[in-house]
């Protein structure tokens, strides 16, 4: 969805880092899931990967990251705070490294195979 956001004429910058900051959660929730931990009803994905360290300890480079993407979790969905486009393009960035880092603790390919018609 960020990335169709992103693309999109009318883009929303709200939008992508908003969604962007969804797939980062959702795929450290998918580790945490695997490894069979208690999974925390937080958006805080400094949090989550604080969690995640002590079997993963390679995520740690992705705190900044990570931090970055939380303040996306609720901030621009409400009126007065608005992102820029290139927060949006820093959250792209965040998002995909995010993705590709757990895909590979999650032994997923990093492409997902297209479905036949």
């Amino acid at each position: 969805m960020a990335r169709t956001l992103a693309r999109a004429a009318d883009r929303s910058n709200d939008g992508v880092c908003f969604h962007c900051q969804q797939a980062a959660e959702k795929y450290l929730k998918a580790i945490m899931q695997e490894l069979g931990l208690a999974i925390p009803r937080t958006h805080a994905l400094e949090d989550l990967l604080n969690l995640l360290l002590p079997h993963h300890p390679v995520l740690d480079s992705f705190r900044r990251g990570l931090s970055f993407l939380t303040g996306f979790a609720v901030e621009t969905r409400y009126p007065g705070k608005t992102a820029r486009k290139r927060q949006a393009d820093a959250a792209l960035l965040w998002a995909d490294k995010v993705r590709t880092a757990s895909r590979t603790l999650l032994g997923l390919p990093l492409r997902p195979r297209r479905r036949k018609k």
